[in-house]
């Protein structure tokens, strides 16, 4: 992992008298996988859509390679190179896959290239090592892990820097979790920085390289996920433990091993 792709500075945004984020800092490097965990109303939600430029926020900054940013709209989102595949996936089920690959960007340098559009998904599926039996047919006869494969792979028809993946996992079977997460492997593996909005702890540890709480709004904790157990990741999210930073960074300072006063209680 180099320099951040991705940069939030001191990002906030309100709605009438809720304060929905305040004051958030994240960053993304490529082949990364941040998680972004929180509970319900920590405001992941609010900080993907402004992301994916269906927010502009109230203040703050964001920085996209090297350069200061405004995404004031999902098409600047996606030029700039932020793709979001949101957890209703969004796939018309009545479609094929390729049909719903190429839904709004079909090939037609005179006529529908269907065949154009058959090889570039094969193309898009292979970068995934994907693995489905056929793209000519309904998106309703596939698996749950198979249409979160064509959402992924959707995604990266505009050749993105940053794939944002909100709740990838949820009300999958095992099978199809273990199947999304090896996606989630091969996106950092092809060198793109990933977002991960998830409320699965074995997921998080499976596949992130870094976890970012966020609660009521507020940054709550950055750790590398290799450094932190789960009982600190859950402190800092439900606030058992507000100042759970703090005491990581005197332990960090002492070079002592946490002690049983700083478990959460």
């Amino acid at each position: 992992m180099g320099h951040a792709i991705l940069s939030l500075r001191g990002i906030s945004k309100t709605f009438g008298a809720v304060a929905a984020l305040t004051d958030i800092d994240l960053e993304v490097s490529p082949g990364e996988v941040l998680a972004l965990v929180g509970d319900n109303g920590a405001g992941k939600s609010t900080l993907v859509k402004i992301l994916s430029g269906v927010y502009a926020p109230d203040a703050g900054r964001v920085t996209f390679g090297s350069e200061e940013v405004t995404i004031s709209s999902p098409a600047v989102a996606q030029r700039l190179g932020i793709a979001t595949v949101y957890q209703d996936l969004a796939l018309c089920e009545n479609l094929n896959v390729i049909e719903n690959l190429f839904l709004g960007q079909e090939i037609r340098p005179a006529r529908l290239d269907t065949v154009a559009m058959e090889v570039r998904s094969w193309e898009l599926l292979g970068r995934l090592s994907a693995r489905l039996p056929t793209l000519r047919v309904p998106i309703a006869s596939l698996s749950g892990g198979q249409r979160q494969t064509v959402a992924i792979a959707r995604s990266l028809l505009g050749d993105p820097k940053v794939v944002v993946l909100d709740e990838p996992t949820a009300a999958l079977g095992v099978a199809q979790t273990a199947e999304v997460l090896d996606l989630i492997e091969r996106l950092r593996d092809t060198g793109h920085a990933v977002i991960m909005i998830s409320h699965n702890m074995p997921d998080v540890r499976a596949v992130a390289d870094t976890v970012a709480v966020l609660r009521l709004g507020r940054n709550n904790g950055i750790f590398p996920v290799r450094d932190v157990s789960n009982e600190e990741i859950i402190a800092a999210i439900t606030g058992a433990t507000d100042n759970v930073v703090t005491r990581r960074a005197e332990r960090a300072g002492t070079g002592t091993a946490p002690g049983k006063d700083d478990q959460p209680s």
